[in-house]
């Protein structure tokens, strides 16, 4: 049984491309399973989180990053009575427009499309699932509802300004109320984004090296952690210890948006998923406290791991590759396989053709790209 203010399968906007319902799913089950089931999920086995997919075994990928986000998600919209499988459905999707190499990747093209209407992931999921999936006989792309369409765009909030060309052109045939919040079920998966990636990669770092266990026990509600596990399990191995404090500082951020959303809704007593969207900001949010702990902790991962010198050495060298690739297919698309090319010289124009060489070298995995790279440039 879901809250009056979760989005009601019963009254979803439908899909662009009318269907016959499922017999036995709702429309966010069927959305949640047409993702799974696309191209572009699956190739976020070999796309980076942090560390480039073929560095180890251990790390996340932006799959396992993103399943875990899913997980979050459906825990969270579940204790507030919001409809879990659209929480599931906007987790599920929300990085498929990540290109290879992670934020360094996403940083590249957004340089090297700023001429031709710029770059960015959240616009490239919109573009992936409305035309750049193609299997079905109807329609391109998988003909998500609305509610899933504008939980992808507007996960992390109103979307406002100039649109990158991807949202715009989405936007343009089916307004999703870009002004406006998302509803709480995709407040839901933007926040689990948070969870996920605060916790995994203090794990992640830990397992390359990049900091201890000492440094982390400078940090606000870590430190606290790792002393609530040596006072219950001295003498705990390291990996049992690390494990065990860093899922304590996971439930700390879990429970703090949940206990924050249930005081605001029993406060604001929203009594419809356009209540929510019509709030001023968001209703799912950690708490003021546990933010600024979070800034700082960030702040950390920020200076030791997305910055330290051997992930530095890394984005300069995807980097590079990025941008050889992009042009040498702007200039030659016939370096591109043949379904490309053939899109490349029928887009008309060089903004055209810079659009369709940019879904083909975001849609690359890493190691894709590293093979072409290296095939092509050398």
């Amino acid at each position: 049984m879901t809250a009056p203010y979760a989005c009601q399968p019963d009254e979803s906007r439908g899909r662009r491309w009318p269907e016959r319902m499922s017999t036995f799913r709702s429309p966010w089950q069927r959305d949640r399973d047409r993702i799974i089931h696309s191209s572009a999920f699956r190739r976020l086995k070999h796309k980076t989180q942090v560390f480039v997919e073929h560095e180890g075994d251990y790390y996340r990928t932006r799959l396992t990053h993103t399943i875990e986000v899913a997980q979050v998600a459906r825990t969270i919209a579940g204790v507030l009575g919001l409809n879990a499988d659209l929480a599931e459905t906007v987790a599920l999707a929300h990085d498929l427009g990540h290109p290879p190499f992670g934020h360094t990747g996403e940083d590249a093209l957004a340089v090297l499309m700023a001429p031709y209407g710029g770059f960015d992931h959240n616009a490239q999921a919109l573009r992936i699932v409305t035309r750049l999936e193609r299997h079905y006989a109807d329609f391109d792309g998988l003909n998500l509802t609305w509610e899933s369409l504008e939980g992808i765009a507007k996960h992390n909030g109103p979307v406002t300004g100039l649109l990158p060309y991807a949202l715009a052109e989405v936007n343009a045939e089916w307004d999703l109320e870009l002004h406006t919040n998302a509803s709480a079920e995709a407040q839901v998966a933007a926040v689990a984004d948070d969870v996920a990636y605060n916790h995994h990669d203090l794990h992640d770092g830990l397992r390359a090296g990049l900091f201890s266990e000492e440094d982390l026990a400078q940090l606000p509600v870590v430190s606290d952690a790792f002393a609530e596990v040596d006072a219950l399990h001295p003498g705990l191995d390291q990996m049992r210890r690390r494990h065990e404090a860093l899922r304590r500082v996971f439930g700390v951020m879990v429970e703090d948006v949940i206990a924050v959303a249930q005081n605001r809704l029993t406060s604001l007593q929203p009594q419809s998923a356009q209540d929510i969207r019509d709030m001023e900001g968001p209703i799912i949010r950690f708490s003021k406290p546990l933010y600024q702990n979070l800034k700082a902790i960030k702040l950390f991962l920020f200076q030791r791991m997305y910055r330290a010198p051997s992930v530095v050495v890394e984005r300069q060298r995807v980097t590079e590759m990025l941008n050889g690739l992009f042009p040498l297919f702007l200039n030659d698309p016939s370096k591109m396989p043949e379904n490309w090319f053939q899109a490349a010289e029928a887009a008309g124009d060089e903004t055209g053709r810079a659009r369709v060489v940019l879904d083909y070298v975001a849609g690359m995995t890493d190691r894709f790209a590293i093979q072409e790279a290296e095939r092509l440039l050398g």
